[in-house]
Parts: structure tokens; C-alpha cells; sequence
């Protein structure tokens, strides 16, 4: 039963979920449906993981939160944990992946001005999405998104992604700009993967040391293991100078975090940047946990493996079908565009029991949790795939 006092920031679909396993969810019903969309990225480790519960507990019987004016012993860990795995010096803990993203665009600007910039811009990417606080959304490349909350925030530069030299001629014309901003995959955009995302990065890498600029990648739905990789920019063989990290970080317990290198590292100072409830210790024991499990259970490299196994079964499946443009994937980040707004067969899906998402107008966005085995994968082309040839049948007719 849906509460009337709620504010309509969601298209609900008419289903309440009590409990989870795995890729599995259990309704108010009893029914089962294979959730392929992992909360949006968030339940990397799937439902009620024993693991991570053993884990969570102990916390919770210990101690959930402590203020950040005192050393936090889970923090402190956390911290060397994701310095340790990203090869970066150090770490702002939040509690989401847009105050991550508004941490990297602060830092970004006190960057500049400590270079005596007056007015520092960041460079941002056409079909990016940031977030929704106010510079997050200005950040973002989605007008939809936008719309009614003028007036921005301004000090973004915007151009197309996967294109060097359209930076190169900002580069060439502009003195204000401090920074990149860019998504390894644009997850919300639509799933999109550079053409070739070593050269892309790499040439991002040398624009940006060669005019002083922070090279800053919102990995707030690629990290953490998505994408075959801890971080999607360690399939690059560069070093960004600031990531930004959420989502599967706390495989369901809010945490964000922004972590940086170098210059970008020594940045902020006592004053210039907080938070209430980041890094506190049930967060940052979520996120400990987190890394711990996917590592003993080798789930980085299972989502490479059953990413590759979904686009191959949807390739074979919707292969005559001429108006599926394109299958494509990162890992477990996966995108089938159609050639015609597709939104409806979320509620198609929903009915067969899966869970999806439609981004982009035209993009089924595809999630699933980092423990799917190839049965689970099976199941969820076998339920999807005659949705998709049904719903093209009949946009068709």
C-alpha cells in the first residue's frame, strides 16, 4: 500500500518487496522476481549476503555512529584500504554519490583559486549525470534533468564524450579551466563505453598535465568491481587525480567517498569541507566488509565473466531483430538500445518477474549483482529477450 503522505519524486511501480537472496527478491505476495538492477548498482553483493550481515551486526553491537571531530577506527581502515586499491594518498567520506561528486567540484574550484583563478571551470561531458544537488545537476549533461531549477550553478565547460580534441580546443582558447570531469561509463547517459577507453583516458591524462588541470572521474556507478576491475580507470593504465565513489561501496548502507592524489590530496584544510554522517562506523564497516567479501569471493572477476556471458546470450537471442541498434557491456554494466522509447517494458519485466531500468529513452540498463552465476543469467535472458522481440512486434504494427 502506497503512503500519500510521500512527495512524487518516483514513478513507483505497484510492487513492495520484504525480503531478498542473492539475485532474488520476495514480494508482500510471496512472489520472486531476479533483480537485475541491484538497487541501481548498489547491492553488489546481492541480498541479505551472510557475510556482510555477520558483519553489519557486529558493528551495530558495537557502535553506529561517532562525530568526525574524533578518530574513527573503521574510517581510518577504509581510508587505507581504498588508498591501497586505487594507488591514490587520500580519502573524503560522504554519504552518497552526489556529495562525492559536489566534494570533487569543490575541490576543484579551491584548486584554482589557490592557483589564482577567479572563476575556475571544470570541463563536463554531454550525456553526463553527476547527481541532483544543484551543482551536480548543472554538472550533469541531461537538459530533462535540469529543467526548473534555474538558475544553475555555473563554471562548466561542456563537450562531447569520447572526444580529445574537442578538449584540446577548449585547452587551446580557455585559461579559467581547472579540471575534467568524466564518467569511464556513462551509466545513466545510456551505457556508454569510449570507442577505445585506454586512448581516451590516456589522452585525457596528457591534456590535463599539460595545462595544470585536475583529471577527476566519477566512478559513483562503475567502482567498486563492476566493471571487471576495482575501479573502470584500472583498465586505462592511468592515474586520475580525484575518483569519485558510492553506490557498491556500502552494498546498501549509504557512504560516498572522494579520493584523491597529490595536489588534489593536500587541498582541502580543516573547514573547507564536512559531513555529519560520512565514514561514520556501521558506514565505513559496510564498505570494509564490502571489499573484504568481493575479494574472497573473486566477484570482480565474476562480473567480467557473467557480463560477457549476458551480451553473448542477448546477442544470439535478439540477433534478427534489426531495431535492437546495439548490446553493449562493461562488466556488469549493460546497455541494449532500441531503436524506438522503450520506458514501458519496465513494467512488461516487472511483470515476469524481473527487475530493469530504461535510461536514455531507449536503453534498457541492465545491473544485476555481482554474485549472478551463469544460471541466474540464463534465467534473466530467457525472461527478457521475448519481452524485448514482443514489445518491437508490436511498436512495429
Amino acid at each position: 500500500m502506497q503512503s500519500t503522505h510521500l512527495m512524487n519524486t518516483y514513478g513507483r511501480q505497484p510492487v513492495t518487496f520484504v525480503r531478498g537472496e542473492g539475485v532474488w527478491l520476495t514480494d508482500t505476495l510471496g512472489d520472486r522476481y531476479l533483480d537485475a538492477l541491484s538497487g541501481v548498482a548498489v547491492n553488489g553483493l546481492g541480498h541479505t549476503h551472510p557475510k556482510f550481515v555477520a558483519a553489519l551486526n557486529d558493528q551495530i553491537s558495537k557502535m553506529i555512529h561517532v562525530s568526525n571531530i574524533y578518530q574513527i577506527a573503521e574510517q581510518n581502515a577504509l581510508a587505507d584500504k581504498l588508498a591501497e586499491l586505487s594507488g591514490m594518498d587520500k580519502v573524503f567520506f560522504c554519504n552518497s554519490g552526489c556529495e562525492a561528486n559536489e566534494a570533487a567540484i569543490k575541490l576543484a574550484r579551491l584548486y584554482g583559486h589557490n592557483k589564482g583563478v577567479e572563476h575556475p571551470e571544470i570541463i563536463v561531458m554531454e550525456h553526463s549525470f553527476h547527481g541532483r544537488t544543484m551543482a551536480t545537476l548543472s554538472a550533469t549533461g541531461n537538459r530533462k534533468v535540469q529543467a526548473g531549477f534555474e538558475p544553475l550553478v555555473t563554471g562548466f565547460v561542456r563537450v562531447p564524450f569520447d572526444d580529445i580534441e574537442a578538449i584540446k580546443a577548449i585547452a587551446a582558447r580557455n585559461n579559467h579551466v581547472v579540471a575534467i570531469l568524466v564518467e569511464p561509463v556513462q551509466g545513466e547517459g545510456g551505457i556508454h563505453i569510449p570507442a577505445d577507453m585506454k586512448t581516451y583516458f590516456q589522452g585525457l591524462r596528457e591534456v590535463c598535465d599539460a595545462n595544470g588541470w585536475l583529471l577527476m572521474v566519477d566512478e559513483v556507478q562503475s567502482g567498486i568491481g563492476r566493471t571487471g576491475t576495482w575501479f573502470a580507470f584500472q583498465h586505462t593504465g592511468m592515474l586520475p587525480d580525484v575518483m569519485t565513489l558510492a553506490k557498491g561501496l556500502g552494498s546498501g548502507v549509504p557512504i560516498g567517498a572522494c579520493v584523491a592524489r597529490g595536489v588534489a590530496a593536500e587541498t582541502f584544510t580543516p573547514g573547507k569541507h564536512g559531513s555529519t554522517f560520512g565514514g561514520n562506523p556501521l558506514a565505513a564497516a559496510a564498505g570494509l566488509a564490502t571489499i573484504r567479501i568481493i575479494a574472497e569471493e573473486q566477484l570482480k572477476e565474476n562480473a567480467e565473466c557473467i557480463g560477457h556471458y549476458i551480451n553473448q546470450l542477448f546477442c544470439e537471442a535478439l540477433k534478427d531483430e534489426p531495431r535492437v541498434l546495439q548490446i553493449r557491456n562493461a562488466g556488469l554494466m549493460i546497455g541494449i538500445e532500441l531503436a524506438t522509447p522503450c520506458a514501458e517494458l519496465v513494467k512488461h519485466a516487472l511483470a515476469a518477474k524481473v527487475l530493469i531500468n530504461v535510461t536514455a529513452e531507449k536503453v534498457i540498463r541492465l545491473l544485476p549483482p555481482l554474485v549472478m552465476n551463469k544460471y541466474e543469467a540464463e534465467e534473466l535472458v530467457a525472461r527478457l529477450a521475448p519481452l524485448i522481440l514482443e514489445f518491437l512486434k508490436k511498436s512495429a504494427a
